[in-house]
């Protein structure tokens, strides 16, 4: 094709430019259609994918008997040093038994202490690990810091006044919560 020649589109029998406008054309039933030019559709943006911890599926909560394991083992890492202490100092006598016995409550409350930290900064014990279980806000899951998880450590003498009814809550709640953990807002879910 050169130059001012006069049939300037070869398809085109007539010799006529191509009236521009008006609707395309369809194909035959059956004929599939022309591909068009250039690159094809990009596909939907489908986001960002989902961050880990959020929506989901919900968290397994720790069951009865692992709240049990765990409250047992973090007893005997209290209470054996505590009990050998005050029994050595109890069967010694006089001044420096009177020294053990302290010197054991002494470690107990220090252990009780760094159970609480533990507990509040990364939500488990040595016996909530040991059993695989962890305490979390519920709100978030996020763990619930120091002066909540003392707060919820008084909070647990609600679990005694009725007969001990507050402790047995976990074994039928849907949430496995005690009081304690209702009024805490807080939940104790499976790490394992």
């Amino acid at each position: 094709m050169s130059f001012g020649d006069p049939n300037p589109n070869p398809n085109n029998p007539y010799g006529q430019p191509q009236q521009p406008g008006g609707y395309p054309q369809q194909a035959p039933q059956g004929v599939p259609q022309q591909p068009g030019y250039g690159y094809p559709q990009a596909p939907p943006v489908q986001g960002y994918p989902q961050a880990p911890g959020y929506g989901g599926q919900p968290p397994q909560f720790g069951g009865w008997w692992r709240r049990v394991g765990g409250t047992i083992i973090d007893g005997l890492i209290s209470g054996i040093p505590y009990g050998v202490l005050v029994g050595i100092g109890g069967s010694i006598g006089g001044g420096a038994g009177s020294a053990l016995v302290i010197v054991g409550l002494l470690v107990a409350i220090a252990i009780f202490l760094w159970q609480l930290y533990n507990e509040g900064t990364n939500g488990q014990t040595i016996g909530k690990k040991a059993v695989g279980i962890s305490l979390r806000r519920e709100s978030d899951g996020q763990p619930i810091g120091f002066g909540m998880a003392f707060v919820r450590k008084i909070a647990h003498f609600v679990d005694s006044i009725a007969c001990y009814l507050g402790w047995l809550w976990p074994a039928w709640d849907s949430k496995k919560q005690t009081f304690a953990d209702k009024l805490c807002s807080t939940v104790v879910v499976r790490v394992d």
